[in-house]
């Protein structure tokens, strides 16, 4: 061995050890959870199942149990709030083209936020009364849904601002306590 490697021998394998401990540790992406009687809301602390339309999970990093949003559009809200944590390892949302109806759209159905095809600005609401982020897993099933109730189509990251964070009217017709829960959610989206 020369003496430049007996030299730097040691100091090459001192970098490559130092450098392996400070490599960030990235978080695993949990699975989708299924859904239960017991998940309630985020903001609202409502039972999600008491609700219709698609729901959402968020995983946050080193957080066992995921956050419950009742309605989607309050999941993409709380990604979008800046006093909201950033550091969620995994969003899913209801696949409404495999939903058994929108009364009923599923415990187990997740699909990825990103991979999801959206529809906004389409004739229904979400299980908070408010205008809903409707999320399929085949674009084709956005279409259909589309073309019944209206609406245009997006990827998660395109979804605009104003859209889920911007204060909602009332339905004339919803009742008190799903009021009381959009309320809350209203609130936390105008801090």
């Amino acid at each position: 061995m020369t003496t430049f490697s007996r030299l730097f021998a040691p100091l090459a394998v001192a970098a490559l050890l130092l450098g392996g401990c400070q490599e960030e540790k990235v978080a695993e992406k949990p699975a989708p959870v299924e859904l239960t009687a017991e998940a309630a809301g985020h903001y609202c602390q409502m039972t999600v199942l008491e609700h219709n339309g698609p729901k959402a999970q968020i995983h946050l990093a080193g957080n066992p149990a995921p956050l419950w949003f009742t309605q989607v559009r309050d999941a993409v809200a709380f990604t979008r709030l800046p006093e909201e944590p950033k550091d969620y390892v995994a969003i899913y949302v209801s696949d409404m083209g495999k939903a058994e109806s929108w009364d009923h759209p599923g415990r187990d159905n997740w699909i990825d936020a990103d991979a999801a095809w959206f529809v906004i600005e389409s004739g229904r609401r979400g299980g908070m009364g408010a205008p809903e982020a409707i999320p399929f897993g085949a674009k084709t099933d956005a279409e259909t849904f589309v073309a019944a109730n209206g609406g245009r189509i997006l990827r998660f990251a395109d979804i605009p601002d104003d859209y889920v964070l911007a204060p909602v009217e009332m339905p004339k017709d919803m009742n008190a306590a799903d009021a009381t829960g959009m309320a809350h959610t209203s609130a936390a989206r105008e801090l």
